[in-house]
């Protein structure tokens, strides 16, 4: 595949901002909104990128920038391109997922070792629906050692990403349950993919929101450990982008 060959391409403008090589994408704008008030992105530069914003942290404590609220694989992707242009190396996309698996419940921490293609995105980057799609080994492992560092509990494992929440069926969640596969999101695979594709590093973190396992759908959004969790896991974002700065070649 050309990765030249397209029409349209993300570009950095003359007074496009340059970006950290360290970016956090954030799934919901609430989880945004707290990021920001956790560290000094809240007196940081904003920039409205496409239907989100993007805050830049140019100073020595918070020097990775924040993207989002994003929503869906091709959306994910437009955003991802367009900060890579800008600079961005490493990328941790931090988002809420449906539990699949008996053994994970609201509230719950997942690192995901890779996700199931279900979504359309990754076609176009020379992927195929069904394929798993991997994040970066390194960022993975980084990942995980600062959590168990912080002593924070978490699983590993596949999730799966696809384009149609009210299309996650029965028999979908039977299967994935049979395959091992932890959770149930909407951008990862195709962020794993484009990741490669621009041989840049992405990784992931996920907080449990909701349960399907049973077949019923169980809601946590207004989980008192679903919120824990996210404040927990939000705490610690800064001192894991500080981790991915210092090991920058």
């Amino acid at each position: 595949m050309n990765k030249n060959d397209a029409i349209i391409n993300p570009v950095k403008g003359k007074k496009t901002p340059y970006l950290s090589p360290v970016a956090v994408m954030v799934s919901s704008q609430t989880d945004i909104d707290m990021l920001c008030n956790l560290t000094s992105l809240c007196d940081a530069y904003a920039r409205t990128l496409m239907m989100s914003k993007v805050h830049i942290g140019y100073d020595s404590a918070t020097d990775f920038s924040v993207t989002g609220p994003v929503v869906g694989a091709p959306y994910a992707v437009m955003l991802l391109e367009t900060l890579v242009a800008w600079g961005a190396q490493k990328i941790i996309f931090l988002g809420w997922c449906g539990a699949i698996s008996h053994k994970v419940r609201i509230g719950d921490i997942i690192v995901p070792t890779g996700a199931v293609i279900d979504e359309g995105t990754s076609r176009h980057y020379h992927a195929d629906e069904g394929d798993i799609a991997r994040p970066s080994p390194d960022m993975v492992q980084k990942t995980k050692d600062h959590l168990k560092e912080s002593k924070t509990a978490f699983h590993e494992g596949v999730i799966w990403s696809t384009d149609a929440i009210y299309r996650e069926t029965r028999e979908k969640v039977r299967r994935f349950q049979t395959e091992g596969v932890l959770a149930v999101e909407m951008e990862l695979s195709a962020l794993f993919t484009v990741g490669k594709f621009r041989n840049i590093e992405v990784g992931g973190l996920l907080i449990v929101s909701d349960e399907l396992s049973t077949l019923k759908w169980q809601v946590g959004f207004k989980d008192e450990r679903f919120r824990q969790s996210r404040v927990a896991l939000l705490e610690r974002i800064d001192s894991l982008c500080q981790t991915l700065l210092q090991t920058q070649p």
